[in-house]
């Protein structure tokens, strides 16, 4: 019998040839949804931990809120034979806070009048305008590296210097004001340029400068007012100043019928102008660099300590601005002691909800000025105390200070580091 050779065909054409398996061919990766990859990006992203901040922040207020509620204490105490009672004292508690807080802060709709109606958004709004003038003052100094803890002795000196222009200089309204915010501008640039200069020459800390120099600021103001020679006003034995004349006050926005004034504008003008400076301008570019790395920033030929004194500057000029507005915004006016109202310390907050970018600080700027506008509206209405709205803004620092805790809390992925 013949031997078959190496790749001989069989004789039988029947034989059926075997054919080589063919490979398995892998099948192609799904292509990942893109709406899937922006969701990831916008739970990675600072904005969802501001949030969800501020979502905390309400949650643990609204237990608080059913704490101090009577009703709901009372409903507590036999809850378990008639727990429907305590729920539906704890629903009309929650509902009647946030319903007041709500047309407190934004729309009434239970009066008669258009103008009445809004009225509660105009009152927020002029709530807001100090708030963002301040927090754009503390976010700048934040982006160049330097914590500006001093918004109250720079409002009071602020206030103090237009205060002073507008009762002691008689000019026609079209300078008048002008004149009077341009040096209560002043007055708040050189007292934060004062720190950021001494940072820059001996490299004393800006917090402890910056804080001391709030009691120096505040003293100094005290000191005018209990002088008639200086601010207080004629016959007066308050430390307080004559009211301010009309012919420097802000003008309203929208007529007399609302308090809004042209402060608002005025911080309006400002989130422009700081978002410009911090992202279109060298200058800004100085100041990010020096915030990001001040060693690096000065290997490269930033001189850094003229950047501190120039940043501290930019920041007072705001911050000033801020008191200004408290002077002249509202009538009949005047400068006391304690014209900063703790906007000093809340544009902190404000900062750095907003991320100590201009727009951030816009948007927290408006959202801490409808929980002012809005708590007022809860304690008159419901009883509540107001100190339920500083805990709420107190916890969004908190929450807004510690990320990592918020992010663990919803598991929200990671934000990634770019380089």
């Amino acid at each position: 019998m013949r031997r078959k050779k190496r790749g001989e065909v069989p004789e039988n054409p029947e034989t059926p040839i075997e054919e080589p398996a063919e490979a398995p061919v892998d099948e192609a990766p799904k292509e990942p949804s893109p709406w899937r990859g922006v969701l990831r990006e916008i739970a990675a992203g600072n904005a969802a931990v501001a949030f969800l901040s501020v979502l905390l922040a309400v949650v643990v207020g609204s237990l608080m809120i059913l704490i101090t509620d009577e009703n709901v204490r009372n409903a507590a105490g036999y809850v378990g034979s008639r727990p429907s009672d305590f729920f539906n004292a704890v629903g009309t508690s929650i509902t009647d806070a946030y319903t007041a807080l709500f047309q407190g802060a934004i729309y009434n709709g239970e009066v008669d009048t258009f103008e009445r109606r809004i009225r509660p958004l105009t009152e927020s709004l002029k709530f807001s305008g100090p708030l963002i003038l301040a927090g754009l003052g503390v976010g700048v100094a934040f982006r160049a590296g330097l914590f500006n803890i001093g918004g109250r002795g720079q409002m009071l000196l602020a206030g103090a210097a237009a205060g002073w222009v507008a009762v002691s200089v008689d000019l026609p309204r079209i300078l008048h004001l002008p004149l009077a915010i341009l040096a209560g501008a002043a007055a708040g640039a050189v007292w934060a340029g004062l720190a950021g200069l001494l940072k820059a020459r001996t490299g004393a800390h800006e917090v402890i400068v910056t804080i001391m120099l709030n009691y120096v600021g505040y003293y100094l103001v005290f000191y005018a007012l209990s002088q008639q020679s200086w601010l207080q006003a004629p016959g007066s034995g308050n430390p307080k100043s004559e009211p301010m004349p009309e012919s420097a006050l802000l003008p309203k926005v929208l007529g007399d019928q609302f308090n809004l004034h042209f402060g608002f504008v005025l911080a309006l003008v400002a989130v422009a102008v700081v978002w410009w400076l911090l992202n279109k301008s060298a200058l800004g570019f100085r100041f990010r660099a020096v915030g990001e790395n001040p060693d690096a920033a000065q290997a490269s030929g930033i001189d850094v300590g003229r950047t501190y004194t120039i940043v501290m500057v930019i920041a007072g000029t705001l911050v000033g601005l801020a008191g200004v507005n408290q002077v002249l915004g509202t009538v009949p006016g005047g400068v006391t002691q304690d014209l900063d109202a703790g906007i000093g310390f809340d544009a902190i907050t404000v900062a750095l909800l907003g991320r100590s970018r201009p727009l951030g600080i816009l948007a927290a700027g408006l959202l801490f000025g409808a929980l002012k506008a809005g708590g007022f509206a809860m304690a008159a209405r419901e009883g509540i105390p107001v100190e339920i709205v500083l805990v709420v803004q107190s916890l969004i620092v908190l929450f807004i200070a510690a990320p990592p805790l918020v992010r663990a809390l919803f598991r929200l992925p990671k934000q990634e580091v770019t380089a």
